[in-house]
């Protein structure tokens, strides 16, 4: 994942900015298959943080062991020492069942919002259509995890 260069990165001690002296609202890029289907790689999100966090939410976090990498991942339960994240995709890896709970510190942002960019192969009038119902969705904690816990 990777934030969108065109949102300037603003300096600390602003008031009514999120940690690290960000805006609550960023937009970042999704790379990576981990969160199909929710999510697919270039995908762009509308991040807030500081953000609540529930069990369900598809959240921004530090990778635990590469804490310069951030992962987009879905929050499945609180534990003690943090929160417990998996990814959508249960072929790709790179969540809990890796590198266990996740400090509560470490996870930085909510996802709002996901905005599928218009493709090439999209360019049909067909395609446009397809393309505008589905492009901008909010990202909420509709999808159950509880099944996906209790088949493992």
């Amino acid at each position: 994942m990777r934030e969108v260069p065109e949102v300037p990165e603003l300096t600390q001690g602003q008031p009514g900015r999120g940690p690290a002296g960000r805006m609550p609202f960023q937009v970042v890029e999704v790379t990576g298959p981990s969160m199909v289907p929710t999510l697919h790689h270039g995908d762009w999100l509308l991040v807030q943080y500081g953000a609540p966090v529930r069990p369900g939410d598809v959240v921004i976090l530090r990778h635990p062991f590469q804490q310069d990498l951030l992962v987009v991942k879905r929050a499945a339960e609180r534990r003690r020492g943090g929160w417990w994240v998996l990814a959508d995709n249960s072929f790709a890896g790179g969540d809990s069942t890796d590198y266990g709970v996740v400090p509560e510190e470490f996870v930085l942002a909510r996802v709002r919002a996901r905005y599928r960019p218009l493709k090439k192969d999209q360019r049909s009038v067909l395609g446009v259509v397809a393309w505008a119902v589905s492009a901008l969705r909010p990202v909420s904690a509709a999808r159950s995890v509880s099944r996906r816990l209790r088949a493992r």
